[in-house]
């Protein structure tokens, strides 16, 4: 036993231990990403490792197997080390383990993994947890080693670490797991003080939801109110109870009039559970199509979640296109109709306000005649608040490109429409219509629609027929553009102008090769991580 307990051993042990340790929490770095993405939902995160196409298991499953081969010729190849033979094995781990964090993380996630304290905790309690397993696999091979004393198993006795790449995954899920005992109580802590706060303030609260558009329509009412009150809205996409909770806990209310709060959902409850927390003064409805179809099950049951608001505001704005969706429930409601006159073109649009009787003509340099849909939401809002035709005719023309939604960029003689954040069925084909207004070669780069369910497939071949007509397509990614493809192919595009990259820096070089002055590029959805 004392041999077992040397001072040399324990060494070799600790030193073994924490070094795995470090490489196995290397390669658990972008799954922690994805993990974040989707909000630390264990099951969730199941969910994307299970989707078709989805290679992150075979990886793990390719590593392991390469480290077991690895590590059992090394070991035998330096077995006249004799006691030494098995640690000379460990070099096999060094060389795989950073190999494949180098290869991983090649591919960057188009959302960086955030340290937020949140994150900070996870990944404390992931490289303890996975530093106790390690050590003790070492701990307990070693002693097998001593209690058994064979030669081969001496000199294999690292062997069955090549199992711990197949663990970095329910690692992540038991460290995600046990950090919820503390997360859960805390958030719903940060959330109940948010409650109070904004209760007893005199803020006026908004809150946007819909399918789509909530983001544009929100910043767009910022910028028009902001023009007379002082305006707290949520930041970027920040739509769910801790989001809404931050911008509250986190600012003075008492220095703003108005508070416009995102509201996001995926489920039936969501948009119930927010408003709870944030019951709006004014509720705003976007519009209706079928995005999130994949979590919501129904077009049914996306329109029960988003009337959902109706049931907590005292006063609702709703979109001409969806207004008869929502016409049953008791709720004081709006329908928008103050714009007319529309003229868009790749210079924006122009078009007139009427507001009881008077008519202001305006123009904005957003692109798309939606983009004056989401204005004239705004714009139906500002003047139930106070502002006039005159006042809110001025603020649109004030309105600058919105970023990630047809963000309008001029680089090199080339114009660039980043459409990055649009992923829904509607904005998509308003995107293509804005492509198709401007002048010499028009390429679209786009990887398809998500989270549509059992639509997705029909809706991305729809996606593939409009494409037809332009100059270039490249399509990026490996499942969802399947359909996307035989769309543009059987409905008369041409093969020699649609080429399929895995990635978006493919995607850049692709079109370096054949991007010319004149030329306007749209990129279409770029998709978040977790598809």
């Amino acid at each position: 036993m004392g041999i077992f307990i040397s001072i040399p051993k324990t060494i070799e042990c600790v030193v073994g231990a924490v070094v795995f340790t470090l490489l196995l929490c290397g390669c658990a770095y972008r799954l922690l990403g994805i993990l974040q993405s989707y909000g630390y939902g264990g099951k969730k995160f199941c969910g994307w490792l299970k989707k078709k196409g989805n290679l992150t298991v075979g990886k793990f499953v390719l590593l392991a197997m390469l480290c077991a081969l690895a590590t059992a010729v090394i070991s035998l190849c330096f077995s006249f080390a004799g006691e030494y033979a098995a640690v000379c094995g460990l070099a096999a781990y060094a060389i795989f383990f950073p190999l494949f964090i180098w290869a991983d993380n090649k591919v960057a996630l188009r959302v960086p993994l955030t340290f937020t304290p949140r994150v900070k905790r996870l990944y404390t309690v992931l490289t303890l947890v996975t530093a106790a397993f390690v050590y003790l696999a070492f701990t307990l091979l070693n002693f097998a080693d001593f209690v058994w004393g064979n030669l081969i198993f001496n000199t294999l006795r690292y062997l069955p670490l090549a199992v711990f790449p197949l663990l970095v995954i329910p690692v992540i899920l038991l460290a995600n797991l046990l950090c919820k005992i503390y997360e859960v109580p805390h958030n719903k802590s940060f959330v109940k003080k948010a409650k109070a706060k904004l209760a007893a303030s005199d803020i006026k609260v908004i809150g946007v939801t819909g399918s789509y558009a909530k983001t544009s329509t929100k910043k767009i009412l910022s910028d028009i109110l902001g023009k007379k009150y002082r305006v707290l809205a949520t930041p970027r996409s920040h739509n769910t109870p801790l989001g809404i909770a931050s911008s509250i806990n986190g600012n003075d209310l008492s220095n703003f009039d108005v508070f416009i709060a995102e509201m996001g959902a995926r489920h039936v409850g969501d948009i119930a559970e927010l408003c709870e927390t944030c019951p709006p003064d004014i509720a705003v409805i976007t519009g209706i199509c079928p995005q999130h179809l994949e979590s919501f099950g129904s077009e049914e049951n996306i329109v029960k979640a988003k009337a959902e608001i109706l049931k907590s505001c005292k006063n609702a704005v709703i979109a001409d296109g969806c207004y008869a969706l929502f016409e049953a429930y008791p709720c004081p409601k709006l329908r928008v109709g103050c714009v007319k006159d529309v003229v868009s073109n790749c210079n924006g649009s122009d078009f007139t306000l009427v507001f009881d009787g008077e008519e202001v003509k305006t123009h904005t340099k957003l692109l798309g005649a939606h983009a004056v849909e989401n204005i004239a939401l705004a714009a139906e809002v500002a003047h139930s608040l106070g502002m006039t035709a005159d006042e809110i005719a001025q603020a649109v023309k004030d309105i600058d490109y919105i970023e990630h939604r047809l963000q309008l960029i001029s680089s090199g003689g080339v114009n660039i429409l980043d459409d990055g954040y649009n992923s829904n069925v509607k904005g998509a084909a308003a995107a293509l219509e804005v492509l198709k207004s401007f002048g010499g070669r028009k390429i679209a780069v786009t990887p398809g629609l998500v989270e549509l369910g059992v639509l997705e497939e029909n809706e991305n071949y729809e996606l593939g027929k409009r494409l037809v007509g332009l100059d270039f397509v490249i399509l990026v990614g490996e499942t969802l553009i399947l359909p996307v493809k035989r769309g543009y192919l059987e409905n008369g595009g041409d093969a020699e102008k649609i080429k399929v990259v895995l990635g978006l820096p493919a995607a850049q070089q692709e079109l370096k090769s054949i991007l010319q002055r004149g030329d306007t590029v749209l990129f279409l959805n770029d998709l978040p991580d977790i598809y």
